[in-house]
């Protein structure tokens, strides 16, 4: 399994792609008669669990964030998380002309264009599709590099301009353009029951917190179906199966607010299933659901945190298959 990463590939600048490293990596890989899970890694390393090197984003994509940074993941205080962009500019023409989809198609379709021998012969078998921090598709809601620590609720990240803009617009087009983003959702290392969003009889169970909820797991949803849409266009032909990682939160998984998952983009509450979604939409794609906590066990796991790894990995299995139900 490799890291295919944007901040080493398009480094240059803008489409000028430098595959060199890969190909001789690849080509070696070929020779062992091994097989190959190619990552298309859109996110920064660095920063995540694990990670013990550093590779930003392209330099030129974040020198257009340094004239506005709106173009990255904004919590409610105001910080920026720069280690993917925000699905707000997905469909936005910011970056020379192209939009955030658009610059993610060009680059897969220009490692289909450079490894097309190693395609064709059946080595690369699977295309995990980045669709945000540390490949997942979820929001950065738990950022060690601004002070998360477990089992911290994290926080919403939609509060960049453009996310608030789309919110604006959804809030008035249901006739609430009273309704504002998340004010009462605490900060990352809070505990749900400190917070008036997540607490019993919390935000979170009202008309406008359901609103939010649903709309802000949507956003993360057509998210994911637009590029993994574009990596189907792309690899079309191609003997591989596309795949998507999803993260295993399984802290709060046992509290009724489901905080961590909620902030993550995972509209999951008991009696709603914020997986089967997800699972459908891959599935469109004819694509696979990769989970992280596959191997954890609720006894590893500190009692205050209400973790719960196994039943939640239970439920995105049933998620998955349903009929086996």
């Amino acid at each position: 399994m490799v890291d295919v990463w944007w901040g080493i590939i398009e480094a240059k600048g803008p489409k000028q792609y430098d595959w060199s490293s890969y190909k001789k990596l690849f080509q070696l890989v070929q020779k062992c008669g091994l097989k190959i899970q190619a990552i298309m890694s859109f996110h920064q390393c660095g920063g995540n669990v694990g990670d013990a090197v550093y590779i930003p984003i392209p330099d030129w994509v974040l020198a257009v964030g340094e004239k506005d940074p709106d173009i990255f993941y904004t919590n409610r205080s105001g910080t920026r998380n720069k280690e993917y962009l925000s699905l707000g500019v997905d469909n936005l023409p910011f970056f020379g002309g192209r939009t955030a989809v658009q610059m993610y198609s060009d680059y897969m379709k220009s490692f289909r264009e450079n490894m097309s021998d190693i395609l064709e012969a059946g080595t690369i078998v699977d295309i995990e599709v980045g669709l945000g921090p540390a490949g997942e598709l979820r929001y950065p809601s738990y950022p060690e590099t601004q002070g998360w620590k477990f089992p911290g609720i994290g926080e919403f990240q939609c509060y960049d301009k453009y996310l608030r803009q789309h919110f604006k617009e959804a809030a008035t087009k249901a006739g609430h353009p009273e309704w504002n983003l998340p004010d009462d959702a605490g900060t990352y290392n809070d505990t749900p029951e400190k917070t008036g969003f997540f607490g019993s009889n919390g935000t979170y169970q009202t008309e406008k917190g359901k609103f939010f909820l649903t709309w802000y797991s949507n956003k993360l949803l057509d998210h994911g179906d637009q590029i993994v849409e574009e990596a189907n266009k792309v690899f079309l032909g191609c003997k591989v199966k596309l795949a998507a990682k999803v993260s295993g939160i399984h802290w709060w998984y046992k509290d009724e607010s489901h905080a961590c998952e909620l902030t993550s983009g995972y509209y999951n509450l008991t009696g709603r299933d914020g997986y089967r979604p997800i699972a459908r939409m891959l599935s469109r794609h004819y694509g696979t659901l990769n989970f992280t906590c596959l191997e954890m066990r609720d006894t590893e796991q500190p009692a205050e945190a209400k973790s719960a790894p196994q039943e939640l990995v239970q439920q995105v299995e049933l998620s998955n298959f349903p009929s086996n139900s």
